[in-house]
């Protein structure tokens, strides 16, 4: 249900856009690293004599790359906590069970109302700039075309970087958290949860509603025309660990105008799901400073924008006190 409902929102509700530069006008092709690599230094929050320490992730990375850091090991194995990333929990009433009956309305509620194309949904100029970009990443399939447009980015964004050499889903925390029961250290996941009690009229329901995600396609298309060279840079720059480069080479992140379609939408708002982003953000930094309060060292692991930004997570404990230092 995550994937196809609010996969979108549940997924990436944490990240928020990195401000905008003027785009890089002309990178060479760009050869994505592989092998093991140790990724960025470490981040250092700190109050007296408590430390956390602070390692950034960043999406996509290197398809063919393994990461492996001593850094990282070195300090989980003398931490008494290590906090995951955090994340939003979607509990379905009725458990598992009913989840596989929910499939159907699952399905139906990737595609656009009253059986509309992406044709008839788009404006000609966008349709116009998707219809390339879908025969190059996707190919000639037509179930795309049924989907919503916050859908058919989703799908199209995933094959684009596929074929760039690179993958969504780095992996680096699930090796986090295989460092910390090799080291026997507490794990703590920051998460809200959002109970679901009535699934299948809230799929029927959304299934009819409008989302305001053009916008959200729109950015999917700009990024995938301008960026996807940069973002072979930036995966690169993250493995190698070059935060200059990292810094060097932010961006507009589309995922913010896929997420504000759904935080936006009637049946997500009705169900108390509008404010999501701020929950989240007041849920991980009460954890981090419970963290910081308890320990005397500590681990965390974020999404790279939440520790560079100027609004992000990192950013908001500096102006609470704390001290944070970038790695040397």
């Amino acid at each position: 249900m995550r994937t196809l409902l609010l996969g979108c929102l549940l997924s990436s509700v944490v990240a928020h856009a990195e401000p905008p530069p003027d785009a890089p006008t002309a990178l060479l092709e760009t050869v994505v690293v592989s092998g093991v690599q140790p990724g960025p230094g470490l981040w250092k929050v700190s109050k007296g004599d408590h430390v956390l320490w602070v390692l950034g992730t960043l999406s996509p990375l290197p398809k063919r790359m393994s990461w492996e850091s001593r850094e990282v090991e070195g300090v989980i194995a003398q931490a008494q906590r290590v906090l995951l990333t955090p994340r939003v929990d979607l509990d379905v009433a009725g458990g598992a069970f009913t989840g596989i009956f929910l499939l159907p309305s699952l399905l139906k509620a990737r595609n656009n109302p009253d059986k509309q194309t992406l044709a008839e949904v788009l404006p000609a100029d966008l349709y116009a700039r998707w219809q390339p970009l879908k025969r190059k990443y996707i190919g000639r399939s037509d179930s795309v075309e049924k989907r919503r447009p916050i859908f058919a980015a989703q799908e199209l964004y995933e094959e684009a970087t596929d074929d760039a050499g690179l993958r969504i889903d780095g992996k680096v925390g699930e090796a986090v958290e295989k460092l910390a029961k090799k080291h026997d250290v507490a794990r703590e996941q920051p998460m809200i949860k959002v109970r679901l009690a009535e699934p299948r009229d809230a799929l029927r329901e959304f299934a009819k509603s409008q989302l305001d995600d053009i916008d959200c396609l729109r950015k999917t298309v700009d990024r995938l025309e301008t960026d996807l060279p940069a973002m072979q840079l930036r995966a690169n720059a993250w493995a190698v660990g070059d935060i200059e480069a990292l810094r060097a080479l932010p961006y507009v992140d589309q995922n913010q105008a896929c997420r504000d379609a759904m935080l936006r939408n009637s049946i997500v708002q009705e169900r108390g799901m509008g404010d999501l982003r701020e929950r989240l953000a007041a849920t991980w930094l009460t954890a981090a400073e419970n963290t910081l309060r308890d320990n005397t060292v500590s681990f965390a692991v974020l999404p790279m924008s939440q520790v560079l930004g100027d609004e992000g997570y990192l950013a908001t404990l500096r102006s609470r006190g704390y001290a944070v230092e970038a790695p040397q």
